[in-house]
Parts: structure tokens; sequence; C-alpha cells
């Protein structure tokens, strides 16, 4: 059986009003990605990266064109649907981490799944799981300051995992980490992908492209090359 199609986009432009100017950041962008395809998306500055990844993770809107998750259009959704999706359905993995500071790596973990109504012996057992497959199940209680920052992207990790997302989306999630930390990471979304998730990597480094099964290479506002490896 043919994978699913977990995204689809149908001639997406995003265009913002910057005082008398019009910036077109997306200029018709289509695009189809499967269930268990793993992408990156690269580009010069400028060229629509996080555009596309922001309307990706349902961050925004389309201003027009026809956006697919899995079998729902959110083209159109209102925030308050949109947030919704986004806290079932699609898990964040950010260059600065975005950890709460004053809560343990368990906790910071634990947070999507709170606003999804779990139990909190659901929550923390789940959690706990996790922790366990990123290797940091003996820094349950550290905070995020007590940590180095791979283990810290680890917390991340497990955090976008911790709903079992659609889609996990990546920024830059190598960035900010030294280049031994960056291949442990790199290694576990390797691992990731081995599991069959779907995982959409924006990324300015040709390591971590060359890592990935696709390539998508966008240049202003436009699909410039969409290389299956």
């Amino acid at each position: 059986m043919a994978p699913a199609s977990i995204v689809r986009l149908d001639d997406v432009h995003k265009t913002y009003q910057m005082g008398a100017v019009v910036v077109e950041a997306l200029r018709g962008v289509s695009l189809e990605i499967l269930a268990g395809e793993y992408i990156s998306i690269m580009g010069p500055s400028g060229c629509g990266k996080s555009t596309l990844l922001n309307l990706l993770g349902c961050l925004d809107r389309p201003t027009i064109g026809r956006y697919l998750l899995g079998t729902e259009d959110v083209s159109h959704m209102d925030d308050d649907a949109l947030s919704a999706i986004r806290g079932a359905r699609l898990g964040f993995i950010f260059q600065s981490y975005h950890l709460i500071q004053q809560l343990s790596v368990v906790e910071n973990i634990e947070i999507p799944l709170y606003y999804q109504g779990c139990s909190e012996a659901e929550g923390r057992a789940r959690a706990t799981e996790l922790a366990n497959r990123v290797g940091l199940g003996h820094r349950l209680e550290h905070k995020p300051f007590e940590l180095s920052g791979g283990q810290q992207q680890r917390v991340a990790i497990a955090r976008a995992l911790v709903n079992d997302p659609l889609v996990i989306l990546a920024d830059e999630p190598t960035g900010n980490l030294d280049s031994k930390s960056g291949a442990e990471i790199l290694e576990l979304f390797d691992d990731l992908h081995t599991q069959g998730k779907t995982l959409i990597l924006v990324t300015h480094d040709d390591e971590v492209s060359r890592r990935t099964h696709r390539a998508i290479r966008l240049r202003d506002g436009l699909v410039e090359t969409d290389v299956r490896k």
C-alpha cells in the first residue's frame, strides 16, 4: 500500500503588508508530503523558508491557496481551531529549545498533554517513557539550566513527540549546538525516521540536508528544486 498523503499545498501564496509595501513571501508553492518522509527545506535568507514552516505548522494561514493536513483543510481555520490542530497533530522543535526554565525535564515534556486534557498519571508515564527514549531518564527532575545544549534539545524532541504527532517540524534544530551534540541530535532524527515518523527540517546546513531523503530548495518564494534521493 502506498504511503498516505500527510501534507498537501496547492498553489499557496503568502503576502504581508509592510506599511505601503507588499511583500510576497510565498508566490505559488505546491507540495505533497507522504507519511514517513524525511525532508529538509533549504534556501537563502528571505527565500520563504520560515514562512513555509509557519504555514505547515498552522502558525499562520495562506493568503491564497489550500493546505490539507491529513484529510483536513486547515487553510482558513480560525485561531482556536488552528491551535487545537497544533496541539493534537503537530510537534515543534526549535533552534533555541523554548523550554520553560522553572519546570523540570519531565514537566517540560508533559506540557502538550496538559492542553489535551490528559490525566496527570498518564501524562507523567508518557513523558517519563520519552525522556528515557531520548537518553534523559536519569535527568527527569533537572531544570533546563542544569543541562547542556544537546540535552535541552533532547528534551525539546521528547516534548515534540509526546502527543504522537502526525508531523514533526524542526527549525534549525542543530543551529545552537556544537558538532558532537549536533551529530547526536541528527542520529536521533534518523532513528525517528526509521520508526516511521514524518519529519520536516528547515536548515541552512548541508550536512543536515544530506541525511534527509528529500531536499526541497526555495528561492524567491518558489520551489526551485525538489529532489528525492
